[in-house]
């Protein structure tokens, strides 16, 4: 890469403790040089709604110049009921709109999912691609990435210990690279 990709992380999961913060901060430890994870906290935005678009909250506005300002975006999401978080979609909202002023438009993303369950967030990870789709972000097909036992992986410190899982996150983490490299807008 020519220069710093700024990536902007936006995980799903509120709670202080949250594992996919712990995945996040993994991916930001593992990625590779030219590329910088920041985590964009969508935890103090409001509930969308259209009639805020006239004069939107201020958190609004500092988000979406937060999402504009990144080169691409990487999603780090649980499951919720066989879909994305409510936190989650409420942020997509906001940063797409108003209408035709889409903060989202031709980031390159990506998607993982993480949960203490076998199924790893499949439900989530799929509905957010749909998702994806409509806001017109590039996402990365391959690797996908579910991660299942995640509260196994790591330790008291939030550091991961899981060799094999350091590895897959490393050759996602490049592959989603040179996945930026590619699509991204100049």
């Amino acid at each position: 890469m020519d220069k710093t990709r700024n990536v902007a992380v936006i995980v799903g999961s509120l709670r202080k403790d949250s594992i996919n913060r712990k995945v996040a901060n993994a991916l930001a430890e593992l990625a590779p040089a030219g590329m910088k994870l920041s985590i964009v906290d969508i935890g103090h935005l409001s509930i969308y709604n259209q009639d805020s678009d006239e004069n939107p909250p201020a958190a609004w506005t500092e988000f979406r110049e937060r999402i504009k300002a990144s080169d691409a975006v990487l999603f780090v999401t649980p499951e919720h009921n066989r879909s994305v978080p409510a936190a989650l979609k409420n942020a997509l909202d906001i940063g797409s709109r108003p209408y035709g002023k889409n903060a989202w438009n031709s980031k390159p993303g990506a998607v993982v999912s993480a949960s203490p369950g076998a199924i790893a967030g499949f439900g989530a990870n799929h509905h957010l691609r749909q998702s994806l789709v409509f806001l017109n972000v590039p996402t990365m097909a391959q690797p996908e990435a579910y991660l299942g036992a995640a509260d196994k992986l790591f330790d008291a410190s939030g550091k991961l210990t899981n060799d094999g899982t350091r590895k897959f996150l490393e050759s996602f983490m490049q592959a989603y690279a040179a996945w930026v490299a590619a699509n991204i807008q100049p």
